[in-house]
């Protein structure tokens, strides 16, 4: 790592908050080299376009409410810019940045721990949902409660499952009374999503709920506006859809999150009718 590369590195370290650092280990020093040349290469453009789901009949079902579904593998096909080992050991340096985070105090006070993400670093899917709720923090998990389980039956509707996929938040730390994150808070946690999402470098993005978009998108636009065609972020195709939490209080919602998921799937090249 040569020194400019090196001053940049720890600027971006001290940008999160943090002031201190653990002597390290001859194993995290390669780490923290793997994770530096990972996040400093860029995401490949991909052209956007806007088609439009499927329509959806207001009496139709969905096979998410129910609690059993056939899922098959969903392999990627696309060459990674990163070695999954470089993908680890880099999530791994991130995600200890972010456990010593302290930029928002009222969040830092009121947390039990912090909640970085889940899955396969390789996966070609990423579920972005807003912040973590109780049993997150407690668990250190995203999308563990109610939420999150309707969130795993959505995925294995899909033909998926929950562990070849990745699921992250907005922010990495729970609201005091489940309180939607601030502005502030969403800016302060930003860095952290981007080198995240940077070396993912998923194939696709599902943003879950208003929260989600807008922070991600930088927009104002509600869901259903958002809904029915695809974003970008950083060249990488966003679908937007409800957030789980939403569909517990609006079953009618549901279909239309089916809508969006076999409208995504089937960008993805994933036949799931």
């Amino acid at each position: 790592m040569n020194k400019k590369a090196l001053l940049q590195y720890l600027s971006s370290i001290a940008d999160s908050g943090i002031t201190d650092l653990p002597i390290a280990t001859e194993a995290m020093q390669s780490k923290i080299a793997q994770s530096f040349e990972a996040t400093q290469r860029l995401i490949d453009s991909k052209a956007d376009n806007e088609p439009l789901v499927e329509p959806v009949s207001e009496s139709a079902t969905t096979p998410f409410d129910s609690e059993e579904s056939n899922a098959t593998t969903l392999s990627s096909e696309a060459d990674s810019k990163f070695s999954i080992g470089e993908k680890i050991a880099g999530l791994e340096v991130l995600q200890s940045e972010v456990r010593g985070c302290s930029q928002c105090r009222e969040l830092v006070d009121s947390r039990i721990q912090t909640v970085f993400g889940v899955g396969d670093p390789d996966a070609r899917l990423c579920f972005m949902g807003e912040a973590p709720g109780a049993d997150e923090d407690r668990q250190g998990e995203p999308f563990i409660g109610a939420a999150g389980q309707l969130l795993d039956r959505i995925i294995v509707a899909c033909k998926m499952k929950r562990e070849e996929v990745y699921i992250l938040n907005t922010i990495k730390c729970r609201p005091p009374n489940n309180r939607n994150p601030t502005e502030t808070e969403c800016d302060n946690c930003r860095p952290f999503l981007n080198r995240q999402l940077e070396l993912l470098q998923p194939e696709y993005i599902c943003c879950l709920g208003g929260i989600a978009a807008k922070h991600l998108l930088r927009t104002d636009l509600s869901v259903g506006r958002l809904r029915g065609r695809l974003h970008d972020y950083e060249g990488i195709p966003v679908v937007v859809t409800y957030h789980p939490a939403y569909l517990l209080r609006k079953p009618d919602a549901k279909k239309d999150v089916w809508a969006d998921m076999k409208f995504l799937m089937n960008e993805m090249g994933h036949n799931i009718s």
